[in-house]
């Protein structure tokens, strides 16, 4: 879950597509779950406003897809863990 690098000396191009390594579905599946995460998780839709603010083009893309990736780390370190998730409580709550 990542873009390509495009560079000639000062230029970096800003128009770049996503990587198409790994397993496709997998890629689709993690995004969709991504875009499910930043909907109902306040800590993922505050990275996900972060990350839409932050590039000029693909904004919703872009965003969504290093909210993926920040999923997939969640995700691998409970795995390795073995634990549940359980998202911190508010303290207005």
């Amino acid at each position: 879950l990542y873009w390509r690098k495009h560079q000639s000396g000062r230029f970096t191009a800003d128009d770049t597509s996503l990587s198409r390594n790994g397993n496709q579905y997998l890629r689709y599946y993690l995004v969709e779950a991504a875009n499910l995460v930043r909907r109902h998780v306040p800590e993922y839709k505050e990275y996900y406003a972060k990350k839409f603010n932050e590039v000029p083009k693909h904004q919703y893309k872009r965003a969504l897809v290093l909210t993926a990736r920040k999923l997939v780390r969640l995700v691998d370190a409970l795995l390795r863990k073995n634990q549940i998730y359980t998202p911190q409580r508010s303290v207005n709550t």
